[in-house]
């Protein structure tokens, strides 16, 4: 199957090749990492900017030039339009990169920076931004496009006495939603009329905070439906591609913990109807730039009889819905779209072998795709498991504090996305995530296996962390056998409190594992103190060469009296 054309129009109108020279990145923490990496390795030079308490984050000292906001909450800072052009204005980018949350889906910030003389967005026009990103104007033009999506608003919910009127249309179960946002930030399950008032105010508050705009709306709430996603991009010489699917269905709260791809759920032929779903919505309004679309799916027996078998079976824990999915229709409900890269991007680059952070660059400097969608194909299986700071025995509670000790998990196929490291100092106004582990199995069984012995490595020290979720989670026989929902977890918590507080043998185990690491760690810190004094006896004439000394010097950041004979160059 050949690249999907978007419009003629945009064909036969060649776009200009642009090449960035200074790149700005409008976020924080690991994804903001991850963007000043690829900039590096294509050349590009990058500008951080900060609030006062990530002054010591990651991501301003990897970055080129940093300039600060000054403040602490996200609204004077991450959140301030204003400073962020300022930014750009002071640091003399000529592009802008969103990464994800924030401002990567807010289309009034799309459109000042589209606005502004040669500064370029890193992502959708805002005409595209505002079809597809606001979740109640994507619902309309999809079904306008004859494209399934669940029942629910046309148009934002403007009162409570609204939102009563269009519950009686669609009934209970519904969800309420943050219109401009995603993440599950903003959303509320509601079952009955009489708490519909509480999330309601609930809804728009979480929604205003984090996505400075209050517009929600409801729609048809699935009892225990996969959450499916497929990755996809389009270029501006009219062509798009999808990169197959992601499975997010593990899930608290509406916030995904775990990630995996491809699908167990879908088979070839699915595949191929809902990535051609998906590349058929961008071109809808000939978009341009990295998208995921995300699918809610159903199995459902077309026969009453086989209906009443499957919700009885559903009752007997010993029963895999799995299992009973032969013979049962799919069904799929494009969800919303996110206009803007997703946190759990690398297990598609790890199947596909595809880095996204590069195709957005590439796509903003208007330079064709390089793939058709014949073309891609994807190996092996992927995970990737969200390490967040917070607290699985005591509810997810967040933390904060310092991470005084620090060890990342390494080997094949192993990648690691942080901003944090020892000393780091996690503040308690911004997102908890401080990590994501992602690994490449050739099937599902070893990609298990791999992420077991890589969460099994990783070391943060003094700071409670979702880790121990994500070990108990790779032993549920039920994630095993991949039988799981947005429900699952939900259903079986009390497995996870029973492994959080009576596998004793197994605390025990890691408690030694992390303690070796830490001796390690003590031990290596000493010799790197120990080296360090021994170094400030030195003269520089005598100082060990190396090939970053020598690049320092000739961009002229070192003394030019450095002598740098008797170095090897390695």
């Amino acid at each position: 199957m050949k690249a999907t054309s978007m419009s003629q129009d945009s064909v036969s109108s060649r776009p200009k090749i642009l090449s960035f020279r200074r790149v700005l990145v409008a976020n924080r923490g690991e994804i903001a990492v991850r963007i000043i990496r690829t900039l590096r390795e294509l050349s590009k030079e990058s500008v951080a900017v900060y609030s006062d308490p990530d002054q010591q984050s990651m991501h301003v000292r990897m970055a080129d030039y940093t300039v600060n906001l000054p403040g602490s909450s996200l609204a004077e800072t991450y959140l301030d339009i204003d400073k962020i052009v300022e930014a750009i204005h002071i640091s003399g980018a000529d592009a802008v990169h969103p990464g994800y949350g924030f401002l990567s889906e807010n289309a009034d910030f799309a459109a000042r920076i589209h606005a502004l003389k040669d500064v370029t967005f890193i992502g959708p026009s805002t005409e595209a931004m505002l079809a597809l990103g606001n979740k109640v104007k994507a619902r309309a033009l999809l079904k306008k496009a004859a494209i399934s999506v669940l029942p629910g608003c046309t148009e934002p919910l403007s009162s409570i006495e609204e939102l009563y009127e269009v519950s009686e249309q669609i009934g209970f179960p519904l969800v309420l939603k943050a219109a401009a946002g995603g993440g599950g930030k903003g959303m509320r399950i509601v079952r009955k009329k009489q708490d519909l008032k509480e999330a309601f105010y609930a809804a728009q508050r979480e929604s205003m905070t984090f996505f400075a705009s209050s517009e929600i709306f409801c729609e048809r709430y699935l009892e225990n439906p996969r959450h499916i996603e497929f990755q996809t991009l389009a270029d501006a010489h009219g062509c798009g591609v999808h990169l197959f699917e992601r499975d997010c269905s593990v899930q608290r709260r509406h916030q995904k913990l775990l990630e995996e791809a491809p699908s167990t759920y879908l088979d070839e032929a699915s595949r191929k109807a809902m990535g051609e779903v998906a590349v058929k919505v961008l071109k809808l309004v000939g978009y341009q730039g990295a998208a995921t679309v995300e699918f809610i799916c159903e199995r459902v027996y077309e026969n009453i009889n086989d209906e009443d078998h499957l919700k009885k079976a559903k009752n007997d824990k010993n029963c895999h819905t799995s299992q009973l999915s032969r013979g049962a229709k799919l069904r799929y409900y494009v969800m919303e779209v996110n206009t803007r890269i997703q946190v759990e991007h690398p297990v598609t680059e790890m199947i596909t072998g595809i880095d996204l952070i590069k195709a957005t660059i590439s796509i903003a400097e208007n330079r064709p795709l390089q793939w058709q969608q014949h073309t891609i194909s994807f190996q092996g299986y992927a995970l990737e498991a969200r390490i967040n700071a917070e607290d699985p025995r005591c509810g997810f509670i967040p933390a904060s504090g310092e991470c005084k000790h620090v060890h990342l998990p390494g080997g094949a196929f192993v990648r690691v996305d942080t901003h944090i490291y020892p000393g780091y100092i996690i503040p308690d106004l911004y997102d908890s995530m401080l990590a994501k582990v992602i690994v490449w199995g050739r099937d599902r069984k070893e990609a298990i296996e791999r992420l077991k012995r890589a969460l099994q490595e990783l070391v943060i020290g003094d700071i409670q962390t979702t880790k121990i979720f994500h070990q108990a989670l790779l032993q549920h026989p039920r994630f095993v056998d991949a039988d799981i929902s947005t429900t699952f977890l939900d259903q079986h918590m009390e497995d996870f409190t029973h492994y959080y507080h009576s596998s004793q043998d197994h605390a025990s185990l890691n408690q030694d594992h992390h303690a070796a690491i830490m001796a390690w760690l003590t031990q290596r810190q000493c010799f790197l103190e120990r080296s360090s004094t021994l170094s400030h006896g030195l003269t520089s004439s005598h100082q060990p060469s190396s090939f970053w000394l020598k690049s320092s010097r000739a961009r002229g950041e070192v003394a030019d009296d450095a002598d740098d004979n008797g170095g090897d160059g390695t």
